[in-house]
């Protein structure tokens, strides 16, 4: 039975024993006073009765007035009790009220938000001032929940951020072993036809081999960690002779055309490795989804410095062009090409780290669309 039933049993239990002694007491009072006014009503009427027999009419009329004072004396003594029964009920009603609203009400509260939390529903609050009885004990109970559904929450986020850094370091690993088969099959059809040629491309096969052992050293690393742990160090560079390293270790097979736009050396403050990075997701998903030569072109423009990577393919559908950058999104004009949807995402994220933009779009003839661009904006530093 809960508390507010055995709150009513309770009221009911000592209504009937008040009832019950009020009635008792009633008949009692009656029965005595009955019993002690009875001889004296009878000497009273005889006395009535022979003062009228004499002609005392006034003593008659007095006598006969005490009389009934006498008998309205016993009613008053009955709706005194009734009186008092029925104040000891109001007064148990309001004690029992009052222990049900501010004591026992509290406890069932509790008890059922200790059972939606054991269930694990950690939305419902528990509504309680603290200015009441145990107000302060249940108000801890509620800080409690709400620490708990934190601390849920703060996990839940920390495993879905450990899964994406294991997927893009995972997908990050996939473009130099790609550069590295590139290579090799370069080599196996003898591409190398001058010792500088070969030795360009046995430098870019360790080069890779190096960065794939960078990339595995941040899985292990990450793997119990989020990805604002992702090692992103920004450091001033001379980006002309940069890319003049870079575009060379980018393709093995000259469909990477760089365009030298920048007159002078200029500075930028950016991550060597993690700009690599980006050019390589770039230009590895050109020459999967396009399947054409890939542009590189590096320029100034006013206080900023800008590299376009654009490829000659059929671009992304406009209304994919929004989501392309969440993780693990795919525009809808890929079927049957393998990908996990990393890529972009991963230039975002890490050009966002380094302080510098990634702005992504179509490039158009017209109304047609003649490929894919993306380009990135470092500041002069």
């Amino acid at each position: 039975m809960s508390n507010k039933g055995k709150v009513i049993s309770l009221g009911c239990f000592l209504a009937v024993i008040i009832i019950i002694f009020t009635s008792v007491f009633i008949v009692l009072d009656k029965k005595e006073t009955d019993n002690a006014n009875s001889s004296k009503i009878n000497v009273d009427i005889n006395e009535i009765n022979h003062q009228i027999d004499s002609g005392d009419k006034e003593g008659a009329k007095k006598n006969l007035e005490q009389l009934a004072d006498r008998t309205g004396t016993s009613q008053t003594h009955t709706y005194r009790y009734i009186a008092m029964g029925g104040t000891c009920l109001l007064l148990v009603v309001i004690i029992l009220t009052y222990v049900y609203a501010y004591i026992l009400r509290p406890f069932d509260r509790l008890e059922g938000f200790a059972s939606q939390v054991a269930a694990g529903n950690l939305d419902g609050p528990l509504n309680q001032e603290k200015g009441q009885y145990f107000g302060k004990f249940t108000w801890a109970f509620d800080s409690m929940r709400k620490e708990i559904k934190k601390a849920r929450e703060a996990e839940k986020t920390a495993i879905d951020n450990n899964k994406t850094v294991i997927a893009t370091l995972s997908h990050d690993i996939k473009t130099p072993i790609s550069s590295i088969r590139t290579y090799c099959e370069a080599l196996e059809a003898n591409l190398d036809r001058t010792p500088e040629k070969r030795a360009m491309y046995l430098n870019t096969i360790m080069d890779k081999c190096d960065e794939v052992g960078r990339l595995t050293d941040d899985l292990f690393v990450h793997s119990v960690s989020d990805m604002n742990q992702l090692s992103v160090t920004p450091a001033r560079i001379d980006f002309k002779s940069y890319m003049a390293q870079t575009v060379e270790l980018l393709s093995a097979d000259d469909k990477v055309r760089y365009h030298d736009g920048l007159s002078d050396s200029v500075y930028i403050k950016a991550d060597p490795a993690r700009l690599t990075q980006i050019l390589e997701n770039l230009v590895a998903n050109s020459g999967k989804y396009a399947g054409t030569t890939v542009d590189i072109k590096s320029y100034v423009e006013g206080s900023k410095v800008i590299t376009e990577v654009r490829d000659y393919g059929k671009g992304i559908p406009e209304e994919n062009l929004p989501f392309i950058t969440q993780k693990f999104y795919r525009g809808n004009n890929v079927e049957g090409i393998q990908g996990s949807g990393l890529g972009l995402y991963i230039c975002n994220y890490l050009t966002d780290k380094m302080g510098a933009q990634l702005e992504l779009s179509n490039v158009y003839d017209g109304e047609t669309c003649v490929g894919f661009m993306g380009k990135i904006i470092f500041d002069i530093a």
